[in-house]
């Protein structure tokens, strides 16, 4: 199967949270994108092959979609307020195309003596290790040319993670809406809100 790159340079100016109808999730279904098959990796492993979910994961629950609101004390700067809304309110839309370019998250990545490890906003559980078999320059510059945080395969925590076959649509299996699925002539690219990854580990808040 082949994934035309081009398909999603638009994504940036339409998938923003804002009252339009047009959202990531509609893209994705009327685009005819379609996610990279694969299979059930090892527990507690980073990295490995995409592992699918359902709509149960999604259920109301007590905070939206989570049992909970997101942590008090978010990292990189971000807003608690955007940070609550997109994670626990919201299947459709994203914080704006290059909100993680007025955070911390950038200085964080490229000064970081390797590999940082990204935790659910609401539950402190890790989501994603990146980069991951590439430069933090590398990865900071496709999430710069995307317009948000884009991880590969290789940087999921596929223990705490799904994408829903349906839509693309990426959460933690705690209920925690991430972002979606868009795939690329590289393979799987998980487009995440940094809102929903700005976490403190679970234990230390």
């Amino acid at each position: 199967m082949r994934i035309l790159p081009t398909l999603f340079l638009f994504l940036p100016s339409i998938l923003a949270w804002s009252g339009s109808d047009i959202s990531r999730r509609a893209f994705f279904q009327s685009s005819g994108a379609a996610v990279f098959l694969g299979a059930t990796a090892p527990a507690n492993a980073v990295g490995g092959q995409i592992r699918y979910g359902d709509e149960s994961i999604m259920v109301q629950k007590e905070h939206g979609t989570s049992a909970a609101p997101v942590q008090s004390d978010l990292l990189y700067g971000v807003d608690k307020q955007l940070a609550d809304r997109i994670c626990n309110y919201n299947r459709r839309f994203a914080e704006l195309g290059g909100y993680f370019q007025k955070t911390s998250f950038e200085d964080t990545v490229l000064n970081a003596q390797g590999p940082i490890t990204f935790y659910d906003s609401v539950t402190g559980k890790p989501l994603f290790v990146a980069p991951k078999n590439r430069s933090a320059e590398d990865f900071v510059k496709e999430s710069r040319k995307h317009g948000w945080p884009s991880f590969r395969d290789d940087e999921v925590v596929w223990e705490n993670v799904r994408v829903l076959r349906n839509s693309g649509e990426t959460v933690s299996l705690d209920g925690t809406h991430l972002g979606h699925n868009l795939p690329d002539g590289k393979g799987n690219r998980y487009c995440i809100n940094l809102v929903s990854i700005a976490g403190k580990p679970t234990g230390s808040v």
